[in-house]
């Protein structure tokens, strides 16, 4: 998972997916912003759903994507680091 986001691309395709109205998008919503064109736009989401954070649903001859949660949440779980935790005095 984390190897698919260390594209800045691919980080900027869940932040414009996750913002969008409906929370799910089509290529053709996503080359403009990214300045990239649709088939490589097309090769960065094909990336991000193999590693699990985004879903396809292919509607006519558009497919559209949005972000799995689950997926983001362990995604946050990795970046946060572990709470320190209260270490107990061992009795004498």
């Amino acid at each position: 998972m984390l190897k698919a986001l260390a594209d800045p691309a691919r980080l900027r395709l869940l932040s414009l997916i996750q913002s969008a109205p409906d929370g799910e998008a089509c290529v053709c919503d996503l080359t403009a912003p990214l300045g990239l064109s649709q088939p490589t736009v097309s090769h960065h989401l094909r990336i991000l759903t193999e590693a699990g954070l985004l879903e396809r649903e292919k509607r006519g001859v558009w497919a559209f994507y949005r972000l799995v949660p689950a997926a983001i949440g362990t995604i946050a779980d990795l970046l946060t680091p572990p709470r320190k935790r209260a270490t107990k005095k061992a009795p004498r």
